[in-house]
């Protein structure tokens, strides 16, 4: 199997499972050597390193890191640039919520925080870590949201601002790493059907009345967006924010 990105090294945040471990597979599938972050799951998350490795062929490691965590954000990249003889390519997908949908005045500020550590301050460190093993023709594809931009509803106070933060962080960075022929994207799903999140929860109807197609994405829609970015047909679209949400925020 080859493809568009032989003989490059790939780094995805958050990669043990849903979105992240479907954006693992396609990297791979382009010929990546793929490392997968994950917080605490070790079992799940060398399962799905040997799954893609079984699919792929492709050398696939789980590096273990919690991305809200500073010192631990920043030791996962220098750990994956030496597992995998460097780094061309970095997808920061990890990311929390607050699991109450509580609305500001019921907020805990403690797991706003967590939501901020993860979401914005792991990105930022993430990146910073990557661009010391980043050379001409990096990739950076940041994961944002549908909510960083347009919010339908209460609950979602600081994840909604932890991905408004991401397109900031996206353009900022592009700005910063362009002279060096450096990429940085944004990606922005909607409702996709995750463990997480999926397409026959207690809240998916309200979802799919959202998008004009009426459905939840699949995860492998995300990663084809990603797969996008990564690739040498993107090399002249920086500081881009691309909604894969099927129309919600039309």
């Amino acid at each position: 199997m080859s493809g568009f990105l032989d003989g490059k090294a790939a780094l995805v945040t958050g990669g043990s499972r849903g979105i992240g471990a479907a954006i693992a597979l396609r990297l791979a599938e382009e010929g990546a050597s793929v490392a997968i972050s994950y917080h605490s799951d070790s079992g799940t998350a060398e399962a799905v390193a040997r799954s893609i490795t079984d699919k792929t062929g492709r050398l696939t490691v789980a590096v273990q890191g919690d991305a809200g965590d500073a010192v631990a954000a920043v030791a996962v990249v220098d750990r994956v640039a030496e597992l995998l003889g460097g780094l061309d390519v970095l997808v920061n997908n990890a990311g929390v919520l607050d699991p109450s949908f509580a609305s500001i005045d019921e907020m805990d500020p403690a797991v706003a925080s967590r939501v901020i550590d993860v979401n914005v301050r792991g990105p930022l460190l993430t990146s910073w870590a990557a661009s010391r093993h980043l050379g001409e023709g990096g990739r950076i594809v940041n994961i944002g949201s549908c909510l960083g931009e347009r919010v339908p509803g209460p609950g979602y106070v600081a994840y909604a601002a932890s991905k408004a933060a991401i397109t900031g962080l996206t353009r900022a960075l592009a700005r910063d790493l362009g002279p060096r022929g450096i990429t940085v994207n944004e990606v922005a799903p909607g409702a996709t059907d995750t463990d997480m999140n999926p397409q026959d929860g207690p809240n998916a109807a309200a979802q799919k009345e959202l998008s004009p197609l009426g459905r939840f994405a699949t995860p492998e829609e995300v990663a084809e967006a990603v797969a996008y970015f990564a690739s040498p047909h993107a090399g002249f679209t920086t500081g881009a924010r691309l909604g894969v949400d099927g129309g919600r925020n039309a």
